[in-house]
């Protein structure tokens, strides 16, 4: 089906394809005059607008077959009809951002989770340190709370000697990579299960001389604590203990 264009300057309609409009993007040459305009903007309705065509030089009558040319890609357009191409230097320029963006990204990521990658890749782990020295960072074990438990406790008067309890537990690490040894709070209660007494037991308080900090505890390990506390001088009928990360 045919569509009819008329040129803006010269005003001579002539029938148009879809598909010609659509090679160009609308963009077509008038046959007598030789103007570029854009064919879309220009479509008349057949039928109520009457059609100025081209009339035929062998004929002397209108010949409605005549179809206007588009543009061909040979030919520049005028300088407002051609597209801006972006210039080397700013492509060049945005480029190198993006890469610097995504530079900068993958380093905060791996600042952020240092201790999950080196617990996972031991072989980067001085990798991280040696890029730690220069941002004054340290790549420890990692730390997820969630995934250390109490698995047992209990707390009981020692025999031997008056005024001196032991706190037995039985420390457990859920996660799969090694984690850091927590921080314990040991919280004595009297019977109304109000605090009398509060301690917080760092790890080399609970750590038995064959493990070290450095170590930690490995996944899916228990590690069983002893730890030995002196109350003689509160009165303490309960106990609350919890494991947590300063």
């Amino acid at each position: 089906m045919s569509l009819v264009t008329r040129c803006p300057v010269c005003a001579t309609a002539f029938r148009v394809q879809r598909a010609q409009l659509a090679s160009r993007g609308g963009k077509v040459r008038c046959g007598k005059c030789g103007q570029v305009f854009d064919g879309v903007a220009s479509l008349v309705e057949e039928g109520v607008e009457p059609l100025s065509l081209e009339p035929s030089p062998q004929l002397g009558l209108f010949d409605p077959s005549r179809r206007v040319s588009t543009v061909d890609d040979d030919v520049p357009l005028p300088a407002f009809m051609a597209d801006e191409e972006p210039a080397r230097r700013a492509t060049l320029l945005w480029g190198l951002l993006a890469l610097l963006a995504a530079a900068v990204l993958a380093a905060q990521v791996v600042y952020r989770y240092r201790s999950e990658i080196a617990a996972q890749f031991p072989g980067a782990r001085d990798s991280l340190a040696a890029g730690c020295r220069l941002v004054g960072c340290q790549v420890l074990l990692p730390r997820r709370i969630d995934q250390m438990i109490l698995e047992s406790s209990d707390l009981q008067a020692d025999a031997r000697r008056d005024g001196v309890i032991v706190l037995n537990a039985l420390l457990k690490n859920r996660a799969t990579l090694a984690q850091e040894f927590p921080a314990l709070e040991l919280t004595l209660t009297d019977e109304g299960e109000r605090p009398v007494l509060r301690r917080v037991l760092t790890p080399r308080d609970y750590l038995d001389a064959g493990r070290t900090l450095e170590q930690g505890i490995a996944a899916s390990d228990e590690v069983p604590l002893r730890i030995y506390l002196d109350a003689s001088r509160v009165r303490a009928t309960g106990y609350k203990l919890r494991p947590f990360y300063p």
